[in-house]
């Protein structure tokens, strides 16, 4: 995947940042997806692929106290990032969020969206993730343990021991 040549189109990058996004607003540990998403954001603007447009006041609070997001412009896409401190003073603040403003539907999977952003990123898919995803499939049963016998059956230790 490093010798990949980043064959995506911008369009396609903001599509794939915005099904990471919407995922990201319900999963149960969504840390890697939001870290996915701003990486891919700070790499387009670096690359002057995307466009700070201003700062706007974030819908949801932390600890009771205002604060800020900074709006960012991908292809026809608008996302929301945490503004970095020269972002106060050299961006507008537009005051609160367009709630009428929605970004196109893309149709585009998860699994493909993460692809497109990990090309993008040149990142290996981190192989903690894909161990946790293959643990969740393959749980193991307390009915393998090898000293375990079915309802019924009776099995001596010497038999036991030879299951192994």
């Amino acid at each position: 995947m490093k010798n990949d040549v980043k064959h995506s189109s911008t369009k396609e990058i903001a599509e794939a940042l915005y099904v990471v996004n919407r995922h990201a607003k319900t999963a149960p540990d969504p840390r890697h997806l939001y870290t996915l998403k701003k990486k891919a954001i700070q790499q387009l603007i670096a690359q002057k692929h995307a466009k700070k447009i201003g700062l706007h006041y974030s819908d949801h609070p932390k600890y009771s106290h205002q604060h800020s997001t900074l709006l960012v412009q991908v292809a026809n896409y608008y996302f929301h990032i945490p503004p970095r401190k020269e972002d106060f003073q050299a961006l507008e603040h537009l005051g609160n969020i367009d709630q009428s403003y929605r970004n196109p539907k893309p149709s585009l999977s998860l699994s493909k969206a993460k692809k497109v952003l990990y090309r993008y990123l040149n990142w290996e898919e981190d192989s903690k993730v894909k161990a946790e995803q293959r643990n969740k499939r393959h749980t193991k049963s307390p009915y393998n343990n090898p000293h375990y016998a079915p309802w019924g059956q009776l099995v001596s230790w010497e038999q036991k021991d030879r299951r192994r």
